[in-house]
This record gives structure tokens, C-alpha cells and sequence, in this order.
């Protein structure tokens, strides 16, 4: 006979849209009744997007109607009161989508792939900004391979507060979080998605962050449970996303930027990173192609922030753990960090 049991099992064969988790496992099926081989299941979506919800009432109906003995079903899909996505049953007080007290800005750094320098982009932004006036944080949200201790100069643990918070390591005037800080030396970090959506909910909400003029926030390449978590934990003031010119990391740049727009989330700018190297001569040498990003920001009517070249010194602030626009900021590769800064910046006034 039909129950309520088999229908949630058979409703995890709808994914969410750009996801590749089901509609069940986000907590997206609120309410599932069946009597006498009718059905009925109410959903809500983070999206507002009327594509979004009809694309899954369809595959809702499509799905129960697999199974046997089923008549009449009724599915309503509705979109979720306020930004970003609905939290899971709350299981504690982080579950629940709220601002940051004391934080007045949330600004993802994101990337469709790996090894565009996204992370290189957000240390070098976030010294840029706080040598601006601003106050910052930066949350490395990369659980699995953490790099912002490295490239910020950190190895300090976090002590914990009085009222039992984490009080975040702080260099170069800006206010840093990492599980690097968390675990010992190379020891790698081999969880499931639960347990990545638990820390970086602690990430935001059991850290004493204090005033904040912008958290930054260093997201893991691609689409997958550590953006979404961050999505439903707090509600994000922006999402800056990277690539590097050619069409293989501008390719996938259109998946990050439908991540956001799914999750409501606003697109702040492409940051073109890699854009060229100038030899000693000072030839342009254009060694991943030219123009993507900013042809890329004009397909998807977004703002360009700008070009970054390659630098040597970029690279070395990195591994000295000393970014940049900190050891050199009147250097020509320290330029471009302060301009997407200051562009920024206005954005936000």
C-alpha cells in the first residue's frame, strides 16, 4: 500500500536544479499525505524562478505517478519566503537562515573550477580592502583543501571565548577563519556533506566575528554542498565569481553564476584572473587566450571588475603568506587587487 515512506523514497529521484541532491535531502518536500491511492506533497523551493518551480511539479508528478497504485496526485510547489535557500528541519540554532550581527556585508568569492586562483583573488581583496578603511573577515570555505592559512602567513590555532565562541587568528588586518586552522599539519579532511554543512554553519554563526564592514567568503570550486550550505546559513550580499580567460574555465563560469541566480543570490562581478603575462621586454603575452572574462560578464549582463595578470610576485606573496598588496602595494601587480577592491567598494555605498 501505498504511505507517505514510499513517496519520499521515490521524491529522491527529483534533483534540485543544478544540484546533484535531491529534493529530500535539501528539506524541500514539507508535507506528504496519501488516502486510498491519492497523493498529495507540498514543496518549497529556494527559487522563485517559475521555471524552477515548474520544472520540479512536473518531475514530482512524474515520479509519483511511477508508482503502483497511485490515483489522483496533487503537487503545489512554492518558493520559499526570503533569500537564499530553506535550511533542512532545524536541528539546532544554526539551521535557521539569519543575518551575522555586527557583519553589514557577505560577499561569496566562488569559481566553476579549480585552478583559476580564486583563492589568490580573495586574500589579495580582502588586504586591498582593509587597507581601504574597511574592516574584513575571510572565511576559507574550501573544508578539503584549505589555502588561506598558507597564503594569509597563519598557523595559529583559534582560543575559544568566554561565552564559548572561536575567536578568529587575525594577519595583515583582516580576520581569518580555516579549517586549516583546525586540524593537524597534512592530515586530510575526509567527511561526508552533512558534516561539511554543520562546520561552515559554525563557521558563520560560532565565530566571534565582531563589526564587520564585509565578510569575505573563499568558496571551493564548483556547485556543490559547501555553496549551498553557505547559501542557507546566511542570507549572501553579493557573489563575485573568477575564471582565467580561456573556454574551458569560462565554460563552467556559467555554472557558478547559475548557482547564484538559483539561490537568489546577487552577481556582484567576473574577476579575470591570469589575464596575461608581461615579459621583461614588456611584450603582452596572452597565455590562456584573451577577452573571455569581460565578453563572458557582457554575455551574462553582469559587471566586469576586472583584469589580473600574472605576476611573479603575486605568486610569491602567496607562498611567503604575505599577499601582494601588503608587502608591495604600490607595486604594478598590487593595481588590479585595489582597483576590483575600490569597485567594490562603491558598489556597496
Amino acid at each position: 500500500m501505498i504511505n507517505e515512506e514510499i513517496i519520499r523514497e521515490r521524491l529522491k529521484s527529483v534533483k534540485y536544479p543544478g544540484y546533484s541532491r535531491d529534493i529530500v535531502s535539501f528539506g524541500f518536500v514539507k508535507q506528504v499525505a496519501a488516502n486510498n491511492g491519492a497523493v498529495s506533497v507540498s514543496v518549497e523551493l529556494a527559487s522563485a524562478a517559475p521555471e524552477v518551480l515548474k520544472q520540479i511539479k512536473a518531475e514530482c508528478e512524474n515520479a509519483i505517478r511511477s508508482l503502483p497504485d497511485v490515483g489522483a496526485v496533487h503537487v503545489e510547489v512554492k518558493a520559499a519566503s526570503g533569500p537564499g535557500a530553506p535550511a533542512a528541519a532545524a536541528a539546532s540554532p544554526w539551521d535557521q537562515q539569519s543575518g551575522i550581527p555586527g557583519i553589514k556585508k557577505v560577499v561569496a568569492v566562488a569559481s566553476g573550477k579549480g585552478g583559476v586562483g580564486k583563492s589568490t583573488v580573495s586574500v589579495n581583496l580582502a588586504c586591498a580592502l582593509s587597507r581601504l578603511g574597511a574592516s574584513v573577515g575571510l572565511l576559507d570555505c574550501d573544508i578539503y583543501g584549505p589555502s588561506i592559512p598558507l597564503m594569509m602567513g597563519v598557523n595559529d590555532r583559534p582560543t575559544v571565548s568566554a561565552a564559548e565562541k572561536l575567536v578568529p587568528p587575525q594577519n595583515h588586518g583582516v580576520k581569518l577563519m580555516s579549517m586549516g586552522f583546525l586540524v593537524e599539519g597534512d592530515a586530510p579532511v575526509i567527511w561526508r556533506g552533512p558534516m561539511i554543512m554543520k562546520t561552515i554553519q559554525q563557521f558563520i554563526h560560532a565565530v566571534e566575528w565582531g563589526e564587520l564592514d564585509v565578510l569575505l567568503v573563499d568558496l571551493p570550486p564548483g556547485t556543490g554542498d559547501a555553496q549551498l550550505s553557505l547559501c542557507q546559513t546566511v542570507p549572501l550580499d553579493g557573489g563575485v565569481v573568477v575564471t582565467t580567460p580561456q573556454e574551458a574555465s569560462v565554460g563552467v563560469v556559467r555554472k557558478g553564476i547559475a548557482m547564484f541566480r538559483k539561490v537568489n543570490v546577487p552577481i556582484l562581478g567576473i574577476v579575470e584572473n591570469m589575464s596575461y603575462f608581461e615579459s621583461p621586454s614588456g611584450e603582452r603575452v596572452e597565455i590562456f587566450g584573451n577577452g573571455g572574462g569581460r565578453a563572458e560578464a557582457a554575455r551574462q549582463e553582469v559587471p566586469f571588475l576586472g583584469e589580473i595578470p600574472l605576476f611573479t610576485q603575486i605568486r610569491i606573496g602567496g607562498d611567503q603568506g604575505v599577499p601582494i598588496v601588503v608587502s608591495n602595494p604600490e607595486d604594478k601587480a598590487s593595481e588590479p587587487f585595489f582597483q576590483v577592491a575600490k569597485t567594490l567598494r562603491d558598489l556597496w555605498k
